[in-house]
């Protein structure tokens, strides 16, 4: 199927060069291929391909190409200056497509001399919203099986998907992350990867998790930080105005790919809740430039909200995600009422939709669809 980004970036080939990073598989290469097709002439080259590479040093495509695609070339020594030369030197009709599998703007800070040069895109699974977008069927129940990444999500038969997930676990463990930082104790990143799996949507303690593997909370929380830079998984912080001291505080940890979680429908769920929602909130500040969050709510006393959107740091909505319950959420509730916040409840199975004590009751299968894209 077709992505919807793909007219996006290729308005902003126009103007820029285009980074477009996201989750190895999510569909990167396929969107550039297939942008590809609407120029005269393109090139895709992927620095993991000797050959390929060998060009790419030697900058030894053809002149004549419009599209240049450099894939993964964030692994190349020093690869912002050679971006930098390349657009600085390229012909005015070529343009530069530029992806990755990892989180380009944590190598080596990519703003510095790609200052002004490029546009940011990113490509994360299929959600409802794209999938609506597109017009292409898919009911919620496939993305809580499945997941969103597209091989899975649209396999005839489950059992391809099952195969497609160990497969992808097995590559993103032993490649990615090997080569991503060299690390030597591949079982203890495993270990706290498979922890993970089992705490969707609990605040998470790098203490506890250390105990259980016996290694340091430090290195636990350098594991985290790398499964984040390869788009396995994103952190939620708590609100917080003061936002070192939201820093501090657990994190709440959701995959990606929903279809890696180990739990129940509750934990699936709300993890694929979480996902739509930083989808949005990417695109919003990818292509609105609003500066727009994902966050949750803790007090001291334990009342919480699974989800915060937020922009310039201003509180704009509190969401709570429910599978079957359709009774207010006492949490929900107290912040809606204390500090006057925009409130909706989101749940899977609900016969009515309704509005209670200012709080907007509704169903995921209206809601996540009509998610913000662009």
């Amino acid at each position: 199927m077709e992505r919807f980004q793909k007219n996006l970036i290729k308005r902003d080939l126009e103007r820029k060069m285009v980074l477009l990073s996201g989750p190895r598989q999510a569909g990167k290469t396929t969107l550039a291929k297939d942008l590809a097709k609407e120029y005269t002439s393109s090139i895709y080259l992927n620095y993991d391909s000797i050959e390929d590479r060998r060009m790419i040093q030697k900058g030894s495509w053809l002149p004549s190409a419009e599209l240049i695609i450099l894939d993964e070339i964030h692994k190349m020594p020093k690869w912002k200056n050679f971006l930098k030369g390349v657009y600085d030197t390229k012909a005015p009709y070529q343009k530069i497509l530029v992806t990755g599998s990892a989180r380009l703007e944590i190598f080596n800070r990519v703003g510095d001399s790609l200052a002004g040069r490029y546009f940011r895109h990113r490509l994360l699974p299929l959600s409802p919203a794209e999938c609506a977008h597109m017009k292409v069927e898919a009911p919620l129940d496939r993305f809580l099986e499945r997941g969103g990444f597209p091989e899975p999500f649209l396999a005839a038969d489950p059992i391809d998907a099952e195969r497609w997930r160990l497969q992808y676990v097995d590559a993103l463990l032993r490649e990615d992350v090997f080569n991503f930082d060299n690390i030597q104790n591949l079982n203890a990143i495993r270990l706290v990867f498979d922890l993970l799996r089992e705490r969707v949507g609990s605040p998470v303690s790098y203490t506890s998790i250390a105990q259980d593997i016996a290694i340091a909370p430090n290195t636990v929380k350098k594991y985290i930080q790398i499964l984040e830079a390869l788009y396995i998984v994103f952190r939620l912080t708590p609100f917080s105005k003061n936002i070192a001291r939201s820093l501090l505080k657990e994190p709440k940890i959701y995959f990606f790919d929903t279809g890696l979680v180990k739990g129940d429908k509750g934990a699936k769920f709300e993890n694929l809740i979480a996902s739509s929602l930083l989808k949005a909130v990417y695109a919003l500040v990818d292509y609105q430039a609003r500066e727009t969050s994902l966050h949750y709510l803790h007090t001291k006393e334990k009342k919480e909200v699974d989800f915060v959107l937020t922009c310039d740091n201003q509180i704009e909505s509190i969401i709570e995600a429910k599978t079957s319950d359709s009774e207010l959420h006492q949490g929900l509730l107290y912040f809606h009422e204390k500090y006057k916040l925009p409130a909706l409840q989101v749940v899977k199975e609900l016969k009515h939709e309704r509005k209670d004590r200012g709080i907007q009751i509704v169903r995921a299968s209206s809601f996540l669809p009509s998610l913000y894209l662009r």
